[in-house]
């Protein structure tokens, strides 16, 4: 009996943890729905003419709104987008090289990754992407 007794009191303390999760993300979620009631609620609305334009740094929209935007720009943030995800690995990697036995494999695998990281730089550096003109 003792052994279904212990049984049901970690049921009971895992459901609890899961039921503490569930009241503070309603919490939070409340929380969140009254703020933007209030604001709606205290807000002045005044519509004008002015309130309607499209704002852009305190510019005046002049022109079309359609603007042409350079591609490099998006390869500078996919390259960011590269390095970070490599900075993210390293992390996991260094946890597992401090392990005893894993040590050489994981320096031959991240040098492996690495040289990846490092042909891909070299193509979009002959490529001339990282050329700013």
């Amino acid at each position: 009996m003792s052994e279904h007794g212990g049984a049901v009191s970690l049921a009971s303390g895992y459901f609890h943890a899961y039921t503490l999760v569930g009241v503070i993300t309603a919490a939070g979620v409340l929380f969140v729905a009254f703020a933007f009631a209030a604001g709606r609620l205290l807000r002045p609305v005044v519509p004008t003419r002015e309130k309607f334009l499209t704002y852009e740094c305190g510019v005046d929209p002049v022109g079309e709104g359609w603007a042409h935007t350079q591609v490099r720009y998006y390869v500078y943030a996919f390259l960011y987008v590269i390095f970070a995800v490599d900075s993210i690995f390293l992390f996991p990697w260094a946890t597992v090289f401090a392990a005893p036995g894993y040590g050489a494999t994981t320096l031959v695998e991240m040098f492996v990754f690495l040289g990846f990281l490092a042909i891909g730089l070299l193509y979009a550096w002959k490529k001339g992407v990282l050329e700013w003109t």
